[in-house]
């Protein structure tokens, strides 16, 4: 990556010091600190250059300056601990209208309405928060068609397994499905807990996904939702049970399978039919 003011900054390890941003557990922070990893996160995203970045939960902004060097046209950075925003001042004040800080709960926010396309998301998820963030981007692509261009996300290593499982596997279940009916999903890189401060006491993972072209079947995003829940949370029992409302026979399905043995159009098909 080319020279950007950030690197004028001082190392990330001093402006935590400096503002006794210590991370805590219940904003669920690890922050990342080695610039080698995080400039790898920002190349897993793809080519940045006129696209706008959506990042959430900064900390103390190591991802964030990976993704101003990388040329992003805007990095539009959500945070909610006051601390955190106070730390990123000096990042601001270096990479000026290339970086918009808000605080903010991510939740909270409908992403398109604080980025204009071409718009990209790249983060390190808080841990505690990042599956209803996902479900709740997935949603809005499925319904508004190609809201981003790609998510590039970082997950604890046992979500990342189960959002790229495949039917048959032990971690296959509500995620996969949802995942991958509306993007094309790809595990990146594992990342070790000594890659973070303080470090967890799990692994985590890089998952990279870019939207499909919208399918042509007119399925509620809601009702893939209802079924995978009835299918998945009653997992060990065979589908004639957990699936019971559903004409299984007719949608040509073994009632004796189990939710995990079900392919990715066994769930559009029942979910088609669940709408009927």
């Amino acid at each position: 990556m080319s020279s950007h003011p950030v690197d004028q900054l001082p190392p990330l390890r001093e402006v935590i010091n400096a503002h006794g941003l210590r991370a805590d557990k219940k904003f669920g922070q690890n922050f990342l600190l080695d610039q080698n990893i995080t400039d790898k996160i920002a190349r897993h995203a793809g080519d940045l250059n006129g696209v706008n970045v959506i990042e959430i939960g900064p900390g103390p902004g190591g991802l964030t300056r990976s993704l101003l060097r990388a040329g992003a046209k805007k990095v539009i950075a959500i945070e909610f601990d006051p601390r955190a925003v106070t730390a990123l001042e000096s990042l601001q004040e270096a990479a000026g209208e290339q970086l918009e800080i808000i605080e903010a709960d991510a939740l909270s926010l409908n992403l398109k309405d604080i980025a204009q396309e071409p718009r990209a998301i790249a983060a390190n998820l808080p841990y505690n928060i990042a599956t209803p963030l996902l479900v709740g981007w997935l949603e809005q692509i499925y319904t508004d068609g190609s809201s981003y261009q790609s998510m590039t996300l970082m997950f604890q290593k046992e979500v990342a397994e189960r959002i790229a499982a495949r039917p048959g596997d032990k971690a296959y279940g509500r995620l996969a499905v949802l995942a991958q009916w509306i993007c094309h999903v790809k595990k990146a890189f594992d990342l070790p807990p000594n890659a973070f401060t303080p470090p967890p006491k799990v692994k985590s993972s890089i998952v990279h996904f870019t939207p499909r072209q919208r399918r042509d079947e007119a399925i509620d995003f809601k009702a893939m939702e209802r079924v995978t829940a009835l299918a998945f949370g009653q997992r060990r029992k065979m589908i004639r049970t957990s699936l019971k409302d559903y004409p299984l026979e007719e949608l040509g399905l073994d009632p004796t399978l189990r939710a995990e043995n079900l392919s990715l159009n066994d769930f559009i098909k029942l979910a088609h039919r669940g709408e009927i």
